[in-house]
């Protein structure tokens, strides 16, 4: 799977869990180590699958995501800027993934 992919699968499946509610499937690929940090929000970082869990039940997004542009692109790491559901046109920060194999080990929000 090329970090392309991964991300486009986390986007769909944290889309998902907004309309859902559920937050579970999205977490689970995550590894037990990951990060998620969150720049301009004033909360986190988070450790581990289970804090990141927490994180997303305690607070749940209420908008989903929209990709707008691939902005780094290595064979583990991309950056992409986003906006939100809401406002698809309006720039909203930019997220970073970092991956091993399969899973995310990091992921970094910067809201703007």
């Amino acid at each position: 799977m090329e970090v392309t992919d991964l991300l486009n699968a986390h986007v769909d499946r944290f889309n998902s869990a907004v309309l859902s509610g559920g937050f579970d499937e999205m977490v689970a690929h995550f590894s037990e180590d990951a990060v998620m940090s969150f720049e301009g929000a004033g909360v986190g970082p988070f450790r581990g699958r289970d804090e990141i869990a927490a994180a997303y039940r305690g607070r749940p997004p209420d908008d989903q995501l929209v990709l707008l542009e691939v902005l780094e692109n290595g064979p583990d790491v991309i950056e992409v800027s986003y906006a939100w559901a809401i406002a698809p046109d309006h720039r909203a920060g930019t997220m970073t993934v970092q991956r091993r194999g399969n899973e995310i080990v990091r992921l970094i929000v910067r809201f703007e």
